[in-house]
């Protein structure tokens, strides 16, 4: 397993939300339906719509363990954004739904999805930017790997020499992903 790039799971809000950032304890309380209200959180007094995912998919499973072990609320099913889209495109939706918070791959977040009406949180006082993934400072960022365990192919080698040179991490951040190097 060789580490070729990087990662981020982030959370979001519509672009008027005075909320800039939350600590993984209050992430934690807002999913386990301790914290309702985003006054809670030094927000405006509105209370909080927090989406989630079909169970089973990544970024719901990468909820899940974010949660440590706390028990996830039961969303109203109409809070629950079947596609990557949807959630971003829910949570930006200022006139139905200004009090939202939502989550994805920052990948999705940035790339596919550039609508402008979300902004990304920090997270325990870490923006989710190129510098903090890639040095690891964010604390939701992760490795991500070329596994070729037990291959046989000649050009395996090359291909892993390939992708950490300067050609091929560039390939990386121009797939949406952060580089390692």
């Amino acid at each position: 397993m060789t580490p070729i790039g990087r990662e981020a799971f982030v959370f979001f809000v519509h672009a008027d939300n005075p909320v800039t950032g939350l600590t993984k304890q209050l992430i934690q309380d807002i999913y386990s339906g301790t914290v309702t209200n985003w006054k809670q959180a030094g927000g405006n007094n509105a209370k909080i719509r927090a989406f989630q995912r079909p169970e089973n998919s990544g970024s719901q499973t990468m909820l899940q363990k974010l949660m440590e072990g706390r028990t996830l609320m039961t969303p109203p099913q109409k809070d629950v954004a079947a596609g990557m889209g949807g959630i971003i495109q829910q949570t930006a939706d200022y006139r139905n739904y200004p009090n939202a918070i939502g989550y994805s791959f920052l990948f999705f977040a940035t790339e596919m999805v550039g609508n402008g009406e979300i902004r990304l949180l920090e997270v325990d006082g870490v923006k989710p930017d190129r510098a903090s993934i890639r040095s690891g400072a964010y604390p939701l960022s992760a490795k991500f790997y070329a596994v070729t365990a037990g291959t046989t192919n000649p050009n395996a080698e090359a291909f892993i020499d390939w992708i950490l040179s300067g050609e091929g991490q560039r390939i990386v951040e121009l797939t949406g992903y952060t580089p390692i190097k």
